[in-house]
C-alpha cells in the first residue's frame, strides 16, 4: 500500500505539530479493534456503571484546534470501548443480530478507503459489479426467481419500504394510477391485509409509504403468531398482503402455501418480511419452513442478522424488476444517463451510500454455501438446547422453538421482570423482556456466528443462577 503523496498528513487543526502518517493510524486502529474483540468473550456483556459514567467527558465544548489523529483515535477507544455492551460477543441474546465475520469486518475497512458512491455502475464499476455478483449469489441460495431484482439498504424498515414502494405502484399500476407521477391524492385506495403479529418495522414502512398503519386490515393468528389462512379476509381491488418469515417473537413462520395462493388468485401483490426468518432457506433441515415462500413477490432480509455482516445491511428483493425500478430510480441532467451497466440507485430509495454489498460478498465467499447452512443450524441446534435447559428446571417455554427464538416464563410478570434484570445486570449474557399473546417472558435470540456451545452452557448457568435468586 503506498501513501506516498499524503502519507504524513497534518491534522493538528493547524497548531504546527507533526501528524501521524495515515499507515500508522490504521494499523493503531487495527491493533485496538483486534484488542476489542480479543476481550469480548471474557467481558461481561454490559458495561460498567464507570464506564458509562466516564462517557461524561464526550460533553466537553468543540475545541478551538484540533487534536491530531492518533490521540482522537485514543480517546475513542479509551472512552466508549469500555462502554459498549458486547453485541458483536457470543453471548448477546437480546435482539436477532449477529456480530461481523472476520471476512466481513475486514472487507468493511477495505470498503471505507475505497470510499465508493455506490450509485453508478460506470463511475464505480468495481462496487458494482461486487453488488451484482453478491445478489446473484443471494437470490439463489434463497431460491428466488432467476430474474428477481434486489438493491442493498440499510435494514428491515427500509427494505420493508423499498418492497413494498414496488408493490403500491404495481397495484396501482393495474387499475391506470400512476403513483410516481400523481402521488395518493385522489388514487384508488389500496387495502393492506398484515397478520395481528406483524413486525412494527413494517408498520412503519407502510405509514411512510402514504397507506397508514391504522387502515391495515389484521389477521388473527395462531398460537404460535402465525397468520391463520382460514381467516384471510376477501381480496378485491388493489391489494397487498403483507407475510411474515420468524415472527420476532417465537420464530415462527406464516403458511406461505395457502395463503399466498388464495392472494394471488384475486391478483393482489404478496410480500414477506424475512428479516432473519428467510434464511432458513439456506439449510436442508430448516428450508420447510420456507416452503413456496418464492411465491410471492417480493421479500425483505436483512444480512447483518444471520449473514454476521456489520451494521447497516438490509436487502430488498422484488420480482418484478420493472415495479422495483419505477419506484426508485430517478434521473438529473448531472447524472450519469442509463447505460448497459446496472445502476445501483435504480433499486434503493438512496442516491448516495455505501458500498454495502463489499461485506456481503465477503461473508458469502468465506462463508460457502455449506458454511452459512452450517452457521443457522448451530444457531437453532443452541436454541433448542437453551429451552431443554430451562424446560427441565421446571421452567415454562412458551413456544415451539422451530428456529433460533426462545420465549420463556420464570412465573409471574414480576417475577420474569426480576429474572431478566438480574440476569442483565450480572453480566455473563444478555437477553431482552418482551410481551407475547398476554405472557411477559425472557427472549433468547441466538444469531452470532462465534457462539459456541460453551458460550450457552456458560449462560445457561448464569439464567438458572438468577432465577433461583429472586
Amino acid at each position: 500500500m503506498d501513501f506516498s503523496g499524503w502519507a504524513s498528513i497534518d491534522t493538528s487543526g493547524g497548531t504546527g505539530r507533526e501528524g501521524v502518517s495515515t499507515r500508522a493510524l490504521l494499523r493503531d486502529a487495527a491493533e485496538r479493534a483486534a484488542s476489542y474483540l480479543e476481550s469480548l468473550a471474557a467481558r461481561p456483556v454490559v458495561p460498567s456503571a464507570a464506564a458509562v459514567a466516564a462517557l461524561a467527558r464526550l460533553d466537553a465544548p468543540l475545541p478551538l484546534h484540533g487534536t491530531d489523529a492518533q490521540q482522537t483515535l485514543a480517546q475513542l477507544d479509551e472512552l466508549v470501548s469500555p462502554a459498549t455492551v458486547a453485541m458483536a460477543g457470543p453471548r448477546f441474546f437480546g435482539f436477532v443480530i449477529g456480530g461481523s465475520l472476520p471476512a466481513a469486518l475486514a472487507a468493511n475497512w477495505l470498503a471505507a478507503a475505497w470510499d465508493q458512491n455506490a450509485a453508478f455502475g460506470s463511475v464505480t464499476p468495481g462496487v458494482a459489479r461486487l453488488e451484482q455478483s453478491a445478489l446473484r449469489r443471494l437470490v439463489a441460495l434463497f431460491e428466488l426467481p432467476p430474474q428477481t431484482a434486489a438493491g442493498f439498504v440499510t435494514g428491515a424498515t427500509v427494505a420493508n419500504f423499498t418492497a413494498l414502494a414496488a408493490a403500491r405502484h404495481s397495484v396501482l399500476a393495474r387499475v391506470g394510477w400512476n403513483v410516481e407521477a400523481e402521488g395518493l391524492f385522489g388514487a384508488p385506495p389500496i387495502t393492506v391485509i398484515a397478520g395481528e403479529e406483524a413486525h412494527p418495522t413494517l408498520l412503519k414502512s407502510l405509514g411512510m409509504l402514504g397507506m397508514g398503519r391504522a387502515r391495515i386490515v389484521r389477521v388473527a393468528c395462531d398460537s404460535q403468531g402465525r397468520m391463520r389462512a382460514d381467516a384471510l379476509p376477501a381480496i378485491s381491488g388493489p391489494t397487498i398482503l403483507c407475510l411474515q418469515a420468524g415472527n420476532v417473537n417465537t420464530g415462527a413462520f406464516d403458511p406461505f402455501g395457502p395463503l399466498i395462493e388464495q392472494a394471488q388468485r384475486y391478483g393482489a401483490w404478496v410480500h414477506v418480511d424475512g428479516a432473519f426468518g428467510l434464511w432458513a432457506k439456506a439449510t436442508a433441515s430448516l428450508r420447510h419452513l420456507v416452503d413456496r415462500m418464492e411465491k410471492a413477490d417480493s421479500w425483505a432480509t436483512d444480512a447483518h442478522k444471520w449473514l454476521n455482516v456489520p451494521y447497516d445491511s438490509g436487502l430488498a428483493f422484488v420480482r418484478d424488476v420493472h415495479a422495483l425500478k419505477a419506484a426508485m430510480a430517478i434521473t438529473a441532467e448531472y447524472l450519469p444517463q442509463a447505460g448497459a451497466e446496472r445502476n445501483p440507485s435504480d433499486f434503493t430509495p438512496e442516491l448516495s451510500r455505501r458500498a454495502r454489498g463489499v461485506e456481503v460478498w465477503a461473508a458469502l465467499q468465506s462463508l460457502g454455501r455449506a458454511g452459512v447452512a452450517e452457521m443457522i443450524e448451530r444457531n437453532c441446534r443452541q436454541a433448542r438446547r437453551f429451552a431443554a435447559g430451562l424446560s427441565a428446571k421446571g421452567y415454562a417455554v412458551l413456544n415451539d422453538v422451530v428456529l433460533n427464538q426462545v420465549l420463556v416464563s420464570f412465573g409471574d410478570a414480576a417475577r420474569t421482570r426480576r429474572v431478566v434484570s438480574r440476569l442483565q445486570s450480572e453480566g455473563t449474557c444478555w437477553c431482552g423482556i418482551t410481551l407475547w399473546q398476554g405472557h411477559t417472558a425472557m427472549r433468547i435470540s441466538v444469531s452470532n456466528w462465534s457462539t459456541g456451545d460453551q458460550d450457552v452452557e456458560q449462560s445457561l448457568e448464569a439464567m438458572l443462577r438468577a432465577a433461583a435468586s429472586v
